[in-house]
């Protein structure tokens, strides 16, 4: 049965998976607003979503405040202080797995406190936990999505120190499809963050059992690079479109990429949603976007490349679309960036309206699961390169790249639309395609998600930079990209290659649409 788009007034979430979505629903409904349910959302995903997301990673929030303001929330960790070179000795780059993996702060728990902080909300931090603690302690089915993972992910994971197998794999095999998943380590921290505060994951005793853990492991992040740790408040990036502003995360992460890509595809000719214009003119503007965030994002602190700058330069950005073959390819030959996440959102009824998205990079994140706690520790630093200097070199307490990035939108008409997905390169191509599907063709909401995507790079868990297609476009849409010169690769149906996205939008008359993404386990929940 084909999703639709789901409508309210009072208050909307939409989240990868449905248990997800029904618990920040439920926050809105006992008073709570827009941050405190993504904030449960959050919690809850990192207990029936472990695979894509967890307390042991970082997050990034965009927030639209009922009267207008943007503002942002990075919860994102540094390197640890003793990180080195040396350390890697022998290795040609950071290993996806293990120890030496988790080099990094997971800044998640830092990011809910801080929204939390700007809320102004009213409900204790024992409510908003409420359902993720219930379904670690009681335990929830395995979907389909997730016994694949666990199945085809299992040995490289089963493989490492620490409690993935006790946890993911109790009785000797990964969990399957209809399995219970039970998490009781991971509950009593969750209790804990109510009991203790969310600065004790960085400060307190939970720390000094996080330390513990990770130094046992093998893990270079210590008990100083905890405490050290605090999230932080930069001003998102925005850039104006025809009929409408637009906002996504600044670095270190890949917000400005998202930017830029829609901002040079307002720029071309594309009169049909799904034609070639459409999808040839946003691959090629991925390209441009993409070559740009490879020379220099990161870490702003070890970059003074001024991306607000580019994006309010009109002129720039008129030569950047220029750069573009309304009729030819350019060659790409660039290598892919990984991950795979959750994007959510919700929205309440007095205007306030959330972007937000979390990850531990991997499907699994490094592999280590600190049996202390039951936290799965990320592996974002994996993605640091092993160089002297120059773009994402690996140096103490620096920030790494990040794939995450959660949009917003202000229309001219007075609607506000939150907007992303998972898919680590592929997220501002998803996020390009839904966006532009919904606000210059006219499409439904979920029409938009629904429809057939492409994906410039990476399959999910190999490396690849062909033009990826599902099936359902038009017979000639791949013929003519072929003939452009783009390397189309036919991937079949709808798959999770294409991320999980989702999108909330709300009306200038208080009017909530939502549409979730049929490639998920995800649902929307209205109020």
């Amino acid at each position: 049965m084909a999703l639709m788009t789901v409508s309210g007034r009072n208050g909307m979430v939409t989240a990868p998976h449905y248990l997800a979505a029904e618990a920040g629903l439920s926050v809105l409904r006992d008073g709570g607003n827009a941050v405190e349910a993504t904030v449960a959302v959050a919690a809850c995903l990192a207990v029936v979503y472990p695979h894509m997301t967890g307390i042991g990673g970082d997050g990034f929030w965009v927030i639209h405040e009922p009267g207008g303001a943007v503002h942002g929330i990075h919860g994102c960790g540094g390197a640890a202080g003793a990180v080195s070179r040396e350390m890697y000795a022998g290795l040609e780059a950071v290993p996806f797995r293990g120890p030496l993996a988790a080099n990094t702060v997971a800044g998640t728990i830092s990011g809910w406190a801080a929204v939390l902080e700007t809320a102004g909300g009213s409900l204790p931090l024992e409510r908003l936990l409420r359902d993720a603690i219930a379904h670690a302690e009681a335990g929830v089915a395995v979907t389909a999505g997730q016994a694949a993972i666990a199945a085809a992910k299992g040995p490289e994971l089963r493989a490492q120190p620490g409690a993935y197998a006790a946890t993911f794999e109790p009785e000797g095999r990964p969990l399957q499809e209809g399995d219970v998943l039970r998490q009781p380590a991971l509950a009593e921290t969750l209790r804990r963050l109510c009991g203790e505060g969310p600065a004790s994951f960085y400060t307190g005793a939970l720390a000094a059992d996080i330390a513990a853990d990770l130094a046992a492991l093998g893990s270079p992040v210590s008990a100083a690079d905890l405490a050290a740790h605090q999230a932080f408040r930069p001003e998102p990036l925005t850039v104006r479109i025809k009929g409408a502003r637009l906002w996504n995360s600044a670095p270190p992460t890949q917000g400005a990429a998202s930017l830029l890509i829609l901002a040079l595809f307002d720029r071309l000719a594309a009169d049909a949603a799904d034609g070639f214009d459409h999808v040839h003119g946003l691959v090629e503007a991925t390209k441009q976007a993409f070559l740009l965030r490879d020379r220099h994002m990161g870490d702003p602190a070890f970059d003074g490349f001024d991306w607000q700058a580019l994006l309010d330069d009109a002129a720039a950005l008129d030569g950047l679309a220029a750069r573009i073959d309304p009729a030819q390819a350019l060659p790409w030959p660039q290598p892919p960036q990984w991950g795979d996440t959750c994007w959510f959102g919700a929205a309440d009824g007095g205007g306030r309206v959330v972007s937000a998205i979390q990850s531990t990079y991997f499907e699994f994140g490094s592999g280590l699961v600190l049996p202390k706690t039951g936290i799965t520790w990320q592996n974002r630093g994996s993605s640091f390169r092993l160089a002297e200097s120059g773009w994402n070199a690996l140096k103490p307490h620096r920030k790494p790249f990040h794939t995450l990035n959660p949009a917003l939108a202000r229309f001219d008409d007075g609607r506000v639309m939150a907007y992303g997905t998972m898919g680590g390169e592929g997220q501002p191509q998803t996020q390009a395609a839904l966006f532009t599907r919904y606000d210059r063709f006219g499409a439904d909401l979920q029409a938009a998600i629904s429809a057939p995507r492409w994906l410039l790079g990476r399959t999910w868990g190999d490396q690849s930079t062909t033009l990826k297609l599902e099936d359902g476009f038009a017979p000639e849409l791949y013929a003519a990209l072929e003939a452009a010169g783009h390397a189309v690769e036919r991937v079949g149906p709808l798959t999770a290659t294409m991320g999980h996205a989702g999108a909330i939008v709300r009306h200038a008359d208080g009017q909530l649409d939502g549409a979730t993404d049929p490639r998920s386990d995800g649902g929307v929940a209205a109020w």
